[in-house]
Order: structure tokens, then C-alpha cells, then sequence
């Protein structure tokens, strides 16, 4: 969509800016004894990607086909090539029910095109897998357990959590995001309604309102709905523009693009647990 790569570009050109406020070490490295300026980071980014039944081999492969695109783009490259050290650290899981979370690639320095290409060829070559349920409160546990566990030192910590359903097993939703909120994590969107707007077991009406109520959160966290496939691609990379960068999109450049709270009612965070 020519609306969204402008939306992209005009993103990037803010990036040196906020950039350079950023240039800070991170609150958890500054008292450990064990850091090391070599695994400093901009930022700790986990693409969590759902993977259940209600996702079939088209959408899966789109899907896929789209963060690929995205992770070698020249927008996502240059953001990250402007930012404060140059680099990002990244792993790619996807998830389905409780407990059912695989690492498909797991984490690794991006800092050019070398790097973004490794990286997305982990991800393009492992097989497609689909399993039962939905639980995005095992995925943000799972994700935030990883982030703790890995050896960088990133200026800011991202999950960015895709689905095209609302949660349906292990527990509350909301704990889990406010887990990872308590962490400093910050929890962005990508709903995908894909199917429409039906409503049963796989997807529900308003996705996009339900990860806006109950899913993200943290500084500047944001959705971007998806509504059709041609769209995936240049949702994921203005996406990953604007968590890269650590800025979110304004309503001025962001209008009918990302999401934005509304004066409505609040999704019940737990209608299908």
C-alpha cells in the first residue's frame, strides 16, 4: 500500500531525532556487573507469530512471505542504521495453545544486510507448522522469559505479538501483559482479520479493538490491523519501522493506518477464556 510505505518513510526521517534522546544506557545494564558494551542493542524485539489452526497454509505463507520481506527491506534496514548503536536484536517464535511456542529463529544481531538476510532466511526455510488454540497468555509469558534470559543489553524491549484471534487458553490475558509491562517490556499489535468480521471459536468481531484493550501496552504501544492479504507485507514493515525507530505513529500520519484509542466500550478482556 502506497499509504502505508509513505507512512514509513516519513517515519524513518524522524528517527535521528528520537534517536539521539535516546542515547542512554539501559536502566538494568548500568547496575550489572556483568555488562558488556558489545551486546548493547537499540532494541530487544521478539516477532511473536500465531501459528493455530484458525491460520491455514495461504495465510501462513503470506504471513512468513511478509516478515521476510519486511526484515530485509531497505526502510527497516535504514532505521535500524540510524539508530544510536546501529543494531537490533531480534528472535522469531511462533505460538499456537499453552505451552505450544517454538523458536524458529532465535535471537541474533541485525546491523546490515548481511545479518537481516541470515536472519530472515532461518525464517523462511523452517517448515510450516499449525497447531490447536490460541493462548497469546502462554506466547507474552514465553516471550518475556526470553527476552530476561538473553545475553543483550537493549536501549528498549519489544514484544510484537501477532494473531488472528482472541485468547482462548492459560489464563488471564491481561496478566500476562501487565507481567511484561512490570518488566519494561513494551507489548505491540498486529491483529489480522483476515476472515472478516465473523464471530466464533477462531476470530471475533473488532479484533483490532480487543488487542487495543487487552493485549498491548507499554510507552507508545500501538496496533496496525490487517485486512487482506495484499496488505501484510507493508503492515509488517512500517511495523518494524516504528518499533526499530521506538517512536509511535502520530493520528496526523497514522490515520486510517494504525489504530488509536476511541471513546467506546471496552472489549471484555476475557470473553473467550
Amino acid at each position: 500500500m502506497r499509504r502505508v510505505q509513505q507512512v514509513a518513510k516519513s517515519t524513518i526521517a524522524a528517527v535521528a531525532f528520537a534517536s539521539a534522546a535516546a542515547i542512554a544506557l539501559p536502566a538494568h545494564a548500568a547496575s550489572s556487573v556483568n555488562y558488556d558494551p558489545a551486546a548493547e542493542v537499540d532494541v530487544e524485539l521478539i516477532l511473536a507469530v500465531d501459528i493455530s489452526q484458525s491460520m491455514d497454509d495461504d495465510e501462513q505463507k503470506v504471513q512468513r512471505k511478509g516478515y521476510v520481506s519486511a526484515l530485509t527491506s531497505p526502510e527497516v534496514l535504514e532505521a535500524i542504521a540510524i539508530g544510536p548503536t546501529g543494531r537490533i536484536a531480534v528472535s522469531y517464535v511462533e505460538w499456537g495453545g499453552d505451552g505450544e511456542q517454538y523458536v524458529i529463529a532465535d535471537w541474533q544481531i541485525i546491523d546490515g544486510p548481511e545479518t537481516a538476510s541470515t536472519f530472515a532466511s532461518k525464517v523462511a526455510e523452517a517448515p510450516l507448522r499449525q497447531v490447536q488454540r490460541t493462548s497469546i497468555t502462554s506466547a507474552l509469558s514465553f516471550s518475556v522469559a526470553m527476552i530476561e534470559e538473553n545475553q543483550f543489553f537493549g536501549l528498549r524491549k519489544v514484544i510484537d505479538m501477532s494473531g488472528d484471534g482472541p485468547n482462548n487458553q492459560g489464563g488471564q490475558v491481561t496478566e500476562a501483559r501487565d507481567l511484561a509491562l512490570s518488566k519494561g517490556i513494551t507489548v505491540n499489535g498486529l491483529p489480522l482479520m483476515l476472515k472478516g468480521t465473523g464471530d466464533g471459536w477462531y476470530h471475533m468481531p473488532n479484533l483490532d479493538h480487543y488487542y487495543e484493550d487487552c493485549v498491548i501496552g507499554g510507552p507508545g504501544a500501538f496496533t496496525i490491523p490487517v485486512h487482506s492479504k495484499d496488505s501484510f507485507a507493508d503492515a509488517i514493515r512500517m511495523k518494524l519501522v516504528l518499533e526499530v525507530a521506538g517512536i509511535s505513529p502520530s493520528p496526523a500520519n497514522g490515520r486510517d493506518t494504525v489504530m488509536f484509542a476511541k471513546g467506546r466500550r471496552l472489549i471484555p478482556c476475557d470473553l473467550f477464556n
